[in-house]
């Protein structure tokens, strides 16, 4: 079972609970035994006897994480039969044929009746539906039996005698009442539990393979279809050097290693400008001219430098595809601790709100490599452009 389940709390709720029962008929019975019987030995070792067996069953149970079946039988023999018996046999008289009632014993001893009731609730809880009404059953037979002993069997079963008998019952039955009810919540908090971790497993699943689609359409795709349309020499040095890069890339995908960084690399803040400067490179390996401006970029976390470094690589891919032109302008200034970073050309340029007619706006370029890329980080980016006009993809994040 795990550490910190509901089943477990719920456990570690009814231990607490029949442990407190159990300790408040012991809190009767210290103070019985003190106001009646002081100076004393066998009232206290009585007391000390129950005392310590019950110390040993809730410990023990701590300890596990929940009862041993084994020690609540002996919790029913010894402290909720065997004990009250042989006080009234030590202390009981008999006389002729009738019974001598024990006065100053019912007073002093009369709390061992109490402690049916918590041995009948730890028995209700822990054992099986079956051995718990035999355990019941006993202790009723044991309850009735002492209690004529001391009172004697003239006096007819009154209110005292069925409240005992009535306790061990009604505690047997709400312990095990309010434990099924318990058990219950817990298993459906722990099936709760099972399937949000399942889900969220699945989402993070999905987004493991959205990135990997947005790296493979920012860079293998991005490379390929450039060679392919005949923009660049397969064989330039910078072309090779990309390819090799992206080749690397995607054999680390297919043996699903992730990129080595040391630990705490995910909350550590690098240079921004660097990963631009990265992006900008990987573009001029395909042709494209990029005139880049920096200015007081601060370091931000690595996954924000990432995001933005992405989206402004997939950015540049749309100028050198769909553009017309070989050059464009990147412009990059810290705001507020943030970054704001603006890609200019002056190309054919498009109409972002039109459907289809394979703009960068249509497919995965604009949508998910740059808008969801920096919604994800909390940043935001916009898209200024017409036909004729040129377009500016303006991208910012605010610390």
């Amino acid at each position: 079972m795990r550490v910190g389940s509901g089943l477990q709390r719920a456990q570690r709720f009814m231990m607490l609970a029949t442990g407190l029962y159990r300790a408040s008929h012991l809190t009767a019975g210290f103070a019985a035994v003190l106001r009646k019987a002081p100076g004393e030995f066998l009232p206290w070792a009585v007391f000390g006897g129950i005392l310590a067996s019950s110390a040993w069953l809730y410990g023990n149970a701590y300890a596990r994480g929940w009862f041993d079946r084994r020690w609540v039988w002996a919790d029913v023999l010894v402290t909720g039969c065997s004990v009250p018996l042989l006080v009234c046999l030590a202390t009981g008289a008999r006389s002729g044929g009738g019974w001598v009632p024990g006065g100053a014993e019912v007073a002093v001893y009369g709390w061992l009746f109490l402690l049916g009731g918590s041995v009948s609730a730890a028995a209700g809880v822990a054992l099986a539906p079956r051995p718990a009404v035999g355990a019941v059953l006993l202790l009723l037979g044991t309850t009735l039996a002492a209690y004529l002993w001391v009172i004697g069997p003239e006096a007819a079963p009154g209110s005292a005698l069925v409240g005992h008998l009535n306790s061990v019952v009604s505690s047997a039955v709400m312990a095990r009442v309010f434990w099924w009810y318990l058990r219950r919540q817990g298993t459906q908090l722990d099936e709760a539990k099972e399937r949000a971790l399942t889900a969220e497993a699945e989402r993070a699943r999905q987004a493991e393979r959205i990135a990997h689609h947005r790296a493979l359409h920012d860079t293998v795709l991005a490379t390929l279809t450039t060679i392919a349309a005949g923009r660049v020499d397969a064989n330039a040095p910078l072309v090779r050097e990309r390819c090799a890069r992206e080749a690397a890339y995607l054999r680390r995908l297919i043996q699903r290693e992730d990129d080595p960084e040391p630990a705490g690399a995910e909350a550590a803040e690098v240079a921004v400008g660097t990963a631009l400067e990265e992006a900008v490179h990987s573009a001029e390996c395909l042709g494209l001219k990029v005139t880049a401006q920096y200015h007081e970029l601060p370091a931000v976390p690595r996954p924000v430098a990432t995001a933005l470094a992405a989206a402004v690589s997939e950015a540049l891919n749309n100028v050198r595809c769909h553009a017309a032109t070989g050059q464009a302008f990147l412009t990059a200034v810290g705001v507020g601790g943030g970054v704001s970073i603006t890609v200019v050309d002056r190309g054919v340029g498009f109409s972002p709100g039109a459907p289809g007619g394979g703009t960068p706006d249509s497919g995965t370029g604009l949508r998910r490599s740059i808008h969801a890329r920096l919604a994800e980080m909390g940043g935001r980016s916009e898209v200024d452009s017409a036909p004729g006009e040129g377009t500016s993809v303006q991208l910012r994040w605010l610390a």
